[in-house]
């Protein structure tokens, strides 16, 4: 991938193409990179996973600890919403908008389920409209990046290589639909059907859309030695999840070397979100606020 469709994305990632979402961010300067890492820290909405699916938890309260504890951003994943998988009101979105605003907060980050390597060329087409619908929420909200998947669906009758080819023309599509909305489709690597950084490289490069990017789950490489195959992946990233734990070949859990991935991304000079994501068992909260002072004690 080319410096300065990199350069791009990156840029893109940064500033909000819609405004009135927390800080009006401005695209970075012409000004030599290696003087300081603009890096802003976010929090995905998948932590408090049980919390707001039971309603013990909003989008609002979310936003609120993210203030409290010094984050810029949030990530609202779009089944949290009631109205999942239609598009929720511009009332309810707006509304939302208004309270990061009122917060200091960007909105940097949506998310949907989709599932592209299936054989049933019906229900990826469903899949695609419904991408489409969920970048135009997107765009609403002000976020400038939307999260997709591979999917998990594997087919006997067809190679992988085959199933490539057609996961590689429906990106193409939707990164036509993030052109038209503003807003990067970002492939987030999440074990399911890419597993190695070779092979989402390779996808990101045969797509080769400025619409169309990476969001570096690091917490998703199965690998042997993960943090080599984080590295790989870090020049290509736009957006990064950093989660309590990485995998190892066979996709066991063991606790993340927070530090080391944070020197990772220091390194890259990278310029955009980080934002943490905790799976475990305890006080989400407490965890959140943890992983991210040790995470600002490198950068």
């Amino acid at each position: 991938m080319k410096k300065s469709r990199r350069a791009f994305l990156q840029n893109m990632a940064l500033a909000p193409l819609i405004l009135g979402t927390g800080r009006l961010m401005a695209f970075p300067s012409t000004e030599q990179p290696n003087k300081k890492n603009r890096v802003q820290y976010s929090v995905n909405a998948y932590s408090f996973n049980s919390l707001l699916r039971s309603g013990e938890m909003t989008f609002v309260d979310m936003m609120e600890f993210a203030a409290d504890i010094g984050l810029d951003a949030v990530d609202l994943t779009g089944y949290y919403f009631s109205s999942y998988p239609k598009k929720p009101s511009n009332e309810e979105l707006f509304t939302l908008k208004r309270k990061a605003l009122e917060l200091g907060l960007d909105i940097a980050w949506t998310g949907i389920r989709n599932d592209f390597v299936t054989p049933d060329i019906e229900s990826r087409n469903a899949d695609k409209a419904h991408i489409k619908d969920w970048l135009e929420v997107s765009s609403k909200l002000g976020a400038t990046i939307m999260r997709v998947f591979t999917g998990r669906n594997k087919s006997e009758d067809f190679t992988k290589d085959q199933i490539k080819d057609w996961l590689v023309s429906e990106f193409k599509t939707c990164a036509e639909y993030g052109a038209e909305n503003g807003v990067i489709v970002g492939l987030q690597n999440h074990d399911e059907f890419l597993f190695t950084s070779s092979e989402v490289i390779d996808i990101l490069k045969r797509v080769n859309s400025d619409w169309f990017g990476l969001i570096l789950d690091c917490g998703s490489l199965p690998s042997n030695d993960p943090y080599t195959e984080i590295a790989k992946l870090a020049p290509y990233a736009n957006y990064y999840f950093v989660k309590e734990h990485v995998k190892t070949q066979d996709s066991t859990k063991i606790p993340a070397d927070i530090e080391r991935i944070a020197s990772i991304i220091k390194n890259q000079n990278y310029k955009g979100y980080v934002s943490f994501e905790s799976l475990a068992d305890g006080d989400t909260k407490a965890i959140i606020k943890d992983m991210l002072e040790t995470f600002q004690s490198v950068m």
